[in-house]
């Protein structure tokens, strides 16, 4: 039997799509906890970069006071990252009911934030809870400076911070960070120049995805990069950000951002929701994309090719999301293929 392959992986992004995705790569991470021992492509690596820029709900009450990153998404991380049957992961994950000071927080980010408090430092909360959890991985903020997100729409009005973004009807112009100049860690650079495979999405276009190009650093790395990149495009539009947008725009939209990056691949879902997702998505403003037909291969406005994997994605779910299995092993296959 031939050896398995070993591979060294990033994903980036934020949002529940980051979190979905790793959860699916992590029975794949070849760290004698494996649940795929047969399987002819292993992660030697599992590297996730998260966007900060989250300014609502707990994360933004958090932020504000302890004048922290926002810890929800890394929190989210952390627990896909986790052995689920364990306890922590849920207690990380419980959120405080009743009409006091901590309604609406998670257990997982005063966890973060009290371990700031104690270490002095966010990265140190971050690798201690890992070790907590006994995590399948590594998570990296996409930047350790406290930004905001800074919208140009095209009704011409300026419109600062993600939640604002998102409520936002009108359609977006650019993006950017505020401060606008603002580092990586040396670690995620690291990660990027050495691995073998790197993903953006799935997750919210511009206020998961795009942040992290917007860090200087990050998109000339993974330009540098020999790594095979791999955009996921999401099954869904958004409402108040991608409305309208067909696989196409939201790819144009990715570049816009990140003039230097170069694709190898666009990862869709060509499965059909059904009626009753269909009806209820619709009622919320939103619509299935990726159905329709496209070259193959895909050719960019700038002229740069890129490869379409398609396939069924989707999750046996109410909610319409991607299989962290099947697109876990799509890409593994992928990986494998050009490895």
């Amino acid at each position: 039997m031939q050896p398995p392959l070993y591979v060294n992986f990033v994903s980036i992004g934020g949002g529940t799509g980051l979190s979905s995705l790793l959860s699916g790569l992590k029975a794949f991470v070849a760290d004698g906890k494996s649940e795929e021992s047969d399987q002819s492509t292993l992660i030697k690596m599992l590297t996730a970069v998260v966007t900060v820029t989250d300014d609502g709900g707990s994360s933004g009450r958090l932020r504000e006071e302890f004048h922290i990153l926002p810890p929800g998404d890394i929190r989210n991380c952390l627990v896909a990252l986790s052995e689920d049957e364990k306890l922590l992961a849920k207690l990380f994950q419980y959120r405080f009911s009743g009409n006091g000071e901590l309604h609406g927080h998670s257990f997982g980010n005063l966890f973060l934030t009290a371990l700031t408090g104690v270490t002095g430092d966010f990265l140190e909360a971050i690798k201690l809870s890992s070790e907590v959890l006994a995590i399948r991985g590594r998570i990296f903020p996409s930047t350790v400076t406290d930004v905001a997100l800074i919208a140009e729409l095209e009704n011409g009005q300026i419109v600062s911070g993600e939640t604002n973004i998102s409520r936002s009807r009108s359609r977006i112009k650019r993006i950017r960070l505020s401060p606008e100049h603002c580092l990586p860690l040396e670690e995620t650079l690291r990660a990027i120049e050495s691995a073998d495979m790197i993903t953006l999405g799935p997750g919210s276009l511009y206020t998961s995805i795009i942040p992290n190009l917007l860090v200087e650093g990050i998109p000339e790395a993974i330009s540098r990069s020999k790594a095979t990149k791999v955009y996921i495009s999401n099954i869904m539009t958004q409402p108040g950000e991608t409305d309208g947008f067909t696989v196409q725009a939201h790819v144009e939209a990715l570049l816009a951002a990140a003039p230097q990056l170069k694709l190898d691949y666009i990862a869709i879902n060509s499965g059909a929701i059904s009626q009753s997702q269909k009806a209820s998505y619709a009622s919320e403003g939103a619509i299935q994309i990726g159905l329709e037909e496209l070259e193959q291969p895909f050719i960019t406005s700038s002229g740069s090719t890129v490869s379409l994997v398609t396939g069924d994605f989707l999750d046996e779910s109410e909610k319409v999301r991607h299989s962290p299995r099947k697109l876990a092993e799509a890409l593994l296959k992928l990986c494998a293929a050009k490895n």
